[in-house]
């Protein structure tokens, strides 16, 4: 497909970067693609960002078909524009498509799609330390019909959001709470996906934790409801006795971008890292025994995000004195330092613009 550019006549002033909040002020354009059963994806535009015209039937609004994913674009000191492992985000969302039935995309061209519209709206890029220009790819049902079926037609688009930190804590500890009332996925569900409703299906856990002072949900397993599985928009790492340990992949964990990074960047420095089925139970013992010493989360949203207080069914887990852990710090340092240009990226993870 050929991509038809519309630019706007009235360009937005920028944001002050000093103040930038996260997912609130958005580009001067944005990427749309329209898919219909039969023709296959066709008129990919770049035009002004604005509303769209929808119906109330279209079903996107009744039955949740939708997917979405969440990447960044960040500016290095000498000015260049680099992404960080795009591809696998490309890839993840065609998982999601495939599990809620929604057509595949290609993802070279979305990859196309997505340089031109970052290159028109370059100078939306910040440069202010630790701020970044977030981008939300998204898909959606837009059908009009109320029958309980896949779509026969779908939006495909992109929008671009200057942002600061993700959470307000920063590089800080967060305290986070272990949900023992709701759940958020089993296996067999959406909970490996970007799927929309498990989002929603997350609310009710997150709101719970904010008005109890947490900053966010650390989720257990559906079934047996004592195994460690993500936080609402975080996988988690545990450093026990000098191993740096993750829940495994089973089904209803997000497999992350940034997850698989750091996997990679512990292997490569010999550090022991394991995935695994990890119990709250065991985390109490480690606790009590003094070898929880480190926790983390990790993500494209927040980067890495070091935890520095749990609490389960009204038992604080303070670790590491509730301070940011060695390698807690290192990860971020190198994560971001390659996201930026500033490290030297040996995986071939950067991709310039």
């Amino acid at each position: 497909m050929d991509i038809n550019i519309q630019l706007t006549k009235n360009p937005k002033p920028k944001p002050d970067p000093e103040t930038l909040l996260f997912g609130k002020q958005f580009t001067d354009h944005m990427f749309i693609a329209e898919y219909k059963e039969g023709k296959g994806w066709y008129k990919a535009d770049i035009l002004p960002y604005g509303p769209l015209a929808l119906e109330p039937s279209v079903m996107v609004l009744h039955y949740a078909q939708s997917v979405f994913e969440g990447m960044k674009c960040y500016r290095s000191d000498c000015g260049k524009l680099l992404l960080f492992r795009p591809e696998m985000n490309f890839k993840r969302l065609n998982r999601s498509d495939e599990r809620l039935c929604i057509p595949h995309i290609d993802e070279d061209f979305a990859l196309k799609a997505l340089e031109t519209l970052i290159k028109i709206d370059r100078e939306w890029v910040p440069s202010l330390s630790g701020t970044s220009l977030y981008i939300r790819p998204f898909v959606f049902a837009s059908e009009n019909a109320l029958g309980v079926h896949p779509s026969n037609s779908y939006i495909f688009m992109i929008i671009l959001s200057p942002v600061g930190a993700y959470y307000k804590e920063g590089l800080n500890p967060v305290r986070i709470v272990i949900e023992d009332e709701y759940v958020r996925s089993v296996r067999g569900s959406i909970g490996y996906t970007k799927g929309s409703a498990n989002y929603a299906i997350s609310l009710k856990g997150q709101e719970k934790a904010e008005k109890n002072g947490f900053t966010q949900v650390l989720w257990l397993d559906a079934v047996e409801r004592k195994y460690i599985e993500e936080v609402g928009t975080m996988n988690v790492f545990f450093k026990i006795s000098g191993e740096l340990i993750t829940p495994m992949l089973s089904g209803s964990i997000l497999p992350g971008v940034t997850r698989d990074s750091v996997i990679q960047l512990v292997k490569h420095k010999g550090i022991p890292v394991s995935e695994r089925r990890i119990s709250v139970e065991e985390l109490l013992d480690a606790q009590a025994k003094g070898t929880l010493e480190e926790a983390f989360g990790s993500g494209t949203a927040a980067v890495i995000s070091p935890i520095g207080k749990m609490m389960y069914e009204g038992t604080d887990m303070v670790i590491g004195g509730g301070k940011t852990g060695e390698i807690t710090a290192k990860l971020y340092d190198t994560l971001t330092g390659i996201q930026f240009g500033k490290t030297d990226d040996i995986f071939g993870w950067t991709e310039k613009i």
